[in-house]
């Protein structure tokens, strides 16, 4: 009777599986898409969340979508498509035509973009990366002939003898928020630049300019085109190369990452110093333009197929995420980057976010006939605000919210879809999600909306009841980037689990920050836990008080996990120099070059357990020897 049951079944859902997929498309939509369309043009825009992706101008949606098949097949005549390696896109439709988008048989899911936030001396010494800079590794032979001997995870010999490693031959690759290609740290002694090519997303492209051959947005600029630019002064070479670095983020990274410190002499160098360089700067045409994940994945993509057409070896570096998610390795960003760490000989390094010592998470363990309550405050001046609840979608919660006044809104019902509620002088919208066909858990978004300008401040409290509980364990997130007031947040937050996305991603190298001056670990530096299969983060980096390129051609001082990140790519750079360059491991890429760091990194004072969720298996060492 069983196998009958499930031969019938499987009869039944192969033969109406066109008409299922046309009727139900919005289940291959992620719940915000789903909210969003949902919702009205006045409450989208009040959202912090639910108008990323919507043009205003033409009535479109950015969307992400992982597809099967052919991605010709996805186009139409209002549908504009660009194509990502390993079966994912960024695509542009009308409104209206979304569902029946979703309905076709190729398209597996669909996800709105998400907004993103940003995430040497001294550090370099801490780092142990000045000796394998210079060719000096202590404790190795210095013997005549000997050649230098390199870590014990890494046997063999580098050419030259005491030749030290600078990342020649090894691309390093941003996608930030531009880079001052005027600045002396990214020239070559004769003044040439050592960007290759420069990608501006924001741009709106002028007569003769382009964006890269099979994307829609932005300008292209290449080294001929800077080059002439940099023979010009700042001013008309502005005119012929018009990206530029506005906040100053990305040219710290990328000096970290790559400079070559020219413009102090030589002192505030980076770490791959001699790698050359391919740099997208992140955003949309347009007035308001601000970084999404739709163009984070489009910058990679171009990164990697520019590495694969060059065939050279790439460290590409990611020092932004967003709080929006399970935090599981799930969402398209996250396995659309583990997908395409494997395409070339690439590696991708992620910071872990600044969320650490933030009231923007917490979480807890529910059993059956047990209840929680979560309290969380709202500034009065609180002008949007949205609250996600993740939990496995075998447990069955009933769940309630109470309002600063006392009214008790529930319990909600369970029914999948949008739910509107009136609390004071705030609209609640809330959205019930089912797991989809990547993660298993369960998503009760709530998006409080302002009538006014305001939502109604005070203490709101979220109760939770188990049911019929399987797991028991909940997480609430609370959007991350400081976007928030300061009195805003958990009153019981939970450090663990505040790494932002992607630095959550399986095959990327996640990297937290610590104090080099005091050897012990920054408090703001995202943590993970055991929602996740796999230890995260990986190793953890000098992340405070590191002196960096600023616009202009000078130097500052900058802190947060962004500008750890860029030492473990420029450390990658350098082990593939060694390994693929030097021929000393062809294979030296990806994973491997992960578990090698991971090996190399040293303890931290106080952490007797290795991988630790604050600092991986110790700080970034890139080389450990005899």
């Amino acid at each position: 009777a069983f196998w009958t049951t499930i031969f019938d079944f499987a009869y039944i859902f192969s033969s109406s599986y066109s008409s299922y997929l046309f009727n139900n498309g919005d289940q291959k939509l992620d719940n915000l898409l789903n909210l969003a369309l949902d919702s009205t043009e006045e409450e989208r825009k009040k959202s912090g969340n639910l108008n990323i992706g919507y043009e205003e101008r033409s009535g479109n949606w950015d969307i992400i979508v992982k597809y099967s098949g052919d991605a010709e097949a996805l186009s139409g005549e209002r549908i504009r498509t660009v194509p990502l390696l390993g079966g994912y896109a960024v695509v542009n439709l009308p409104e209206e035509e979304i569902q029946e988008f979703a309905s076709r048989q190729q398209i597996e899911f669909v996800e709105i973009p998400k907004r993103l936030y940003f995430q040497v001396n001294q550090a370099l010494d801490a780092a142990c990366i000045r000796p394998v800079q210079e060719g000096y590794f202590p404790g190795a032979a210095q013997t005549g002939n000997t050649a230098d001997r390199m870590p014990e995870q890494i046997t063999g010999n580098i050419s030259g003898g005491k030749q030290g490693l600078s990342g020649q031959g090894v691309l390093v690759g941003i996608v930030d928020s531009g880079v001052d290609w005027q600045h002396p740290d990214f020239c070559n002694e004769d003044g040439t630049s050592r960007i290759l090519r420069l990608w501006d997303q924001s741009l709106l492209a002028k007569p003769g300019e382009n964006p890269p051959e099979g994307y829609a947005a932005g300008v292209e600029y290449t080294k001929t085109d800077i080059d002439r630019a940099l023979r010009l002064s700042r001013a008309e070479g502005k005119q012929i190369v018009r990206e530029q670095d506005f906040s100053g983020h990305g040219t710290s990274v990328l000096g970290i990452a790559a400079g070559n410190g020219r413009a102090s002499g030589g002192v505030n160098r980076g770490v791959a110093y001699t790698s050359d360089i391919i740099a997208v700067k992140m955003g949309m045409p347009g007035e308001n333009s601000f970084p999404r994940t739709a163009e984070l994945m489009q910058g990679v993509d171009y990164l990697v197929r520019q590495a694969a057409e060059l065939g050279r070896p790439m460290a590409v570096n990611i020092s932004f995420g967003n709080n929006y998610g399970s935090h599981r390795g799930d969402s398209l960003l996250e396995t659309y980057l583990s997908n395409v760490s494997d395409a070339g000989r690439t590696v991708i390094c992620v910071g872990t976010g600044n969320n650490g010592n933030d009231s923007v998470h917490t979480a807890g363990i529910l059993e059956t006939g047990t209840q929680a309550e979560i309290p969380f405050s709202v500034s009065p001046r609180e002008p949007v605000l949205n609250v996600q609840l993740w939990k496995s979608y075998a447990d069955e919660i009933e769940i309630s919210l109470v309002t600063p006044s006392g009214e008790r809104i529930g319990p909600l019902s369970e029914q999948i879809g949008t739910q509107r509620y009136q609390a004071g002088e705030t609209e609640l919208l809330i959205y019930y999600g089912k797991p989809g066909p990547f993660q298993v858990t369960q998503e009760i978004y709530f998006d409080f909306i302002p009538r006014g300008a305001y939502i109604t401040g005070g203490v709101w409290k979220i109760q939770l009841r188990g049911r019929r509980i399987k797991d028991g364990s909940y997480q609430l997130w609370l959007p991350g980037g400081r976007v928030l007031n300061p009195a805003t947040g958990f009153y019981y937050p939970k450090a663990e689990e505040t790494l932002t996305i992607p630095s959550t991603a399986a095959k990327i190298i996640t990297v937290g920050a610590y104090d080099s001056r005091l050897n012990a670990p920054a408090d703001f530096s995202g943590r993970g836990g055991g929602s996740l299969f796999y230890p995260k983060p990986d190793l953890a980096a000098p992340g405070v008080e590191i002196t960096a390129p600023v616009p202009g051609g000078g130097y500052g001082t900058v802190t947060g996990t962004s500008f750890a990140a860029p030492f473990v790519t420029g450390s990658a750079a350098l082990l593939m120099e060694w390994g693929i360059v030097r021929r000393n491991d062809p294979f030296l890429w990806g994973e491997k070059v992960k578990a090698y760091l991971r090996r190399g990194a040293q303890p931290l004072p106080g952490f007797n357990k290795y991988p630790d969720n604050q600092v991986g298996y110790g700080e970034d060492v890139i080389i450990r020897l005899h």
